[in-house]
């Protein structure tokens, strides 16, 4: 990868890991950024859907099942919008879950930086399969 390629990944990686505070969820705050043709065009960020309480944990601290991971989110945003997201790039503070996998290839994301492993690889061994390119890029 060329230098000027790692400095945009890290600078982007930064700035979802901004996004990331806005989260309510107190488990874990996690952060995503689509970005084509070095134009952010989509971001999300985990959470309850438009409409609910800003409250990701239920009673015995635990993501209650209707949580939308931040990949999930930036991908349905970009869906509201008349962009599209084929070829982007997704910046996404901890690796993809296999459902928000799932979806990157479906909205042709081509490439995929992530911040640090969750316990559960399956999400970025399904995107390999996929031929999407994924890397990890730790916070430096």
């Amino acid at each position: 990868m060329d230098n000027k390629q790692n400095l945009l990944d890290q600078r982007y990686m930064r700035m979802a890991r901004i996004w990331a505070e806005n989260s309510y969820c107190e488990r874990r705050k996690v952060g995503a950024l689509l970005v084509k043709n070095k134009m952010i065009i989509s971001d999300g960020y985990n959470g309850t859907p438009s409409g609910f309480e800003n409250k990701c944990e239920d009673e015995n601290n635990q993501s209650k099942p209707y949580v939308l991971h931040a990949e999930a989110n930036a991908i349905s945003k970009i869906a509201r919008s008349h962009n599209s997201s084929d070829g982007a790039t997704l910046y996404v503070t901890a690796s993809p879950c296999i459902e928000c996998s799932k979806l990157i290839i479906q909205a042709g994301i081509k490439r995929v930086i992530y911040g640090e492993e969750y316990r559960i690889m399956d999400g970025v061994d399904l995107l390999k399969r996929a031929g999407i390119e994924v890397l990890l890029l730790k916070d430096e």
